[in-house]
């Protein structure tokens, strides 16, 4: 144990962390296997149990790579659209771009702040964002505030869980996972049943 709390020790006070928080972040904004709260929370988690690493660059480096890979989801959905495969022009997935175009009309802001929280439930929107025209000016400041918005209640999880454990970053960085882990899945619980509520879109002709 003292060994791997050694080796934990090194690494938050390495700069290579900072590359890999902001790799696994971008990367995370449209391939959401990767787990980008799971290294900030923990790294967070860590700096606040021994005192070591900059928690402030933590996450800025964060809520920027948070941005950029939001962007690129979107880019990458105003470049597909939404019929250029076939199975984009199936019934249900074609009503549920319809449900997105309807969503992201009405209420936008709330729609791309909050689908940041939910690892698939953001590249969803914000794909859908990019291939059913939202604009990119709006989209733009709002993934910006998104990233910010969950790159600080990331890092709160973190100092929360290296609060409870202190001089143990092994430990406290798994409180941190476990507890990050919790969030997520009420998050998307509760969006799920959100959408099971919604209405169902008509589809024109």
């Amino acid at each position: 144990m003292d060994i791997l709390n050694e080796l934990i020790m090194q690494a938050i006070a390495s700069p290579w962390l900072y590359l890999v928080l902001f790799t696994v972040t971008v990367i995370d904004g449209f391939f959401p296997p990767v787990p980008s709260e799971t290294v900030l929370v923990a790294a967070a988690a860590v700096a606040a149990s021994t005192g070591d690493g900059n928690l402030l660059l933590l996450g800025a480096v964060a809520a920027i790579g948070a941005a950029i890979g939001d962007n690129i989801a979107f880019v990458i959905g105003r470049r597909l659209g939404t019929t250029r495969f076939a199975w984009m022009r199936r019934p249900r997935v074609a009503a549920t771009f319809a449900y997105a175009q309807q969503a992201l009309d009405r209420r936008s802001a709330t729609l791309i702040l909050g689908a940041r929280y939910i690892p698939v439930g953001r590249v969803a929107v914000n794909m859908s964002a990019g291939a059913l025209g939202f604009p990119w000016r709006r989209f733009l400041p709002l993934s910006l505030i998104a990233g910010a918005s969950w790159s600080v209640f990331s890092l709160a999880i973190g100092l929360l869980a290296g609060a409870w454990i202190k001089d143990q970053p092994l430990l406290s960085a798994g409180l941190g996972i476990v507890i990050a882990l919790v969030i997520g899945f009420t998050i998307d619980r509760i969006a799920a049943a959100r959408r099971r509520r919604a209405p169902a879109p008509q589809l024109a002709g």
